[in-house]
């Protein structure tokens, strides 16, 4: 199966030129309150490893510890909603915000991420909690996030948006830590998934190279900041969101495609 080696960007997206983003020395990750978007500095292209199952599908590649994502996470749920009424399965590819973490928690990373956050709970809605930023250590490794979301994915793929969302509440609002493997045992138990299960497949290699190979999916379809949503038709790979976009547009954007 070939795929096309450039997505196709509808017109009414502008990520070609992106305006200046918030950002502090230092800081890899750059994130845009006008677009919604978080981007990666550095970026290379990789081979991609894809099955495809469905005629059509609508794929979100995100990190649970990505804040626009969080944002967005209503819109996408309704995406879901759409999509399964329509019958066009919605799945998560995990982007890999911060994999490995190594930014020093010190004021200018604190102060960076608190006002960002402040800007999406503006623009979006999403409710922020700040305990987080009172700790005198934290790693800001979002691995064992997307990890955790990758994991649900193999033992039951239909809970795998609601397992992300709240993975999601429970480190933006709560402020936990997603790489404690207990941060995890109320979000199985609230959606009746064996945490026993889950902690075993979650410490595993088998997960760790599964998620890898997420981060190096969705960068070989030129995905290089999250939040991001893509139309598969066939082979055919349509970018229709890159950073904050509302369901009605996202919606709309794919019936444009069908209809062409």
């Amino acid at each position: 199966m070939i795929l096309r080696p450039i997505l196709i960007l509808m017109q009414t997206l502008t990520t070609l030129t992106l305006p200046l983003m918030s950002q502090t020395p230092d800081i890899k990750v750059l994130c845009d309150p006008a677009t919604g978007l978080c981007t990666l500095p550095e970026f290379s292209e990789v081979a991609a490893e894809t099955n495809w199952k469905d005629s059509q599908e609508i794929i979100y590649i995100g990190d649970p510890m990505c804040s626009w994502c969080w944002g967005i996470s209503p819109e996408i749920n309704a995406l879901q909603r759409y999509g399964l009424q329509k019958g066009i399965p919605l799945t998560l590819t995990m982007g890999g915000l911060r994999p490995g973490g190594g930014e020093a928690w010190n004021d200018d990373f604190k102060n960076f991420l608190k006002h960002h956050w402040q800007e999406v709970n503006e623009r979006s809605g999403q409710p922020f909690g700040y305990q987080l930023f009172d700790l005198e250590s934290f790693d800001y490794d979002t691995e064992p996030a997307c990890r955790a979301v990758v994991t649900v994915g193999q033992i039951e793929p239909q809970k795998t948006l609601s397992f992300y969302e709240y993975v999601q509440h429970h480190f933006y609002v709560k402020s936990e830590d997603p790489k404690q493997v207990a941060f995890y045992k109320p979000i199985c138990e609230a959606l009746d998934l064996d945490f026993e299960q889950f902690s075993k497949l979650f410490l595993s290699e088998d997960m760790k190279l599964l998620t890898a190979q997420d981060f190096s999916n969705s960068r070989s379809w030129g995905i290089r900041g999250f939040p991001s949503v893509i139309y598969r038709d066939g082979d055919e790979l349509h970018l229709i969101a890159q950073g904050y976009v509302v369901y009605d547009d996202l919606k709309d954007r794919i019936e444009k495609i069908q209809s062409e």
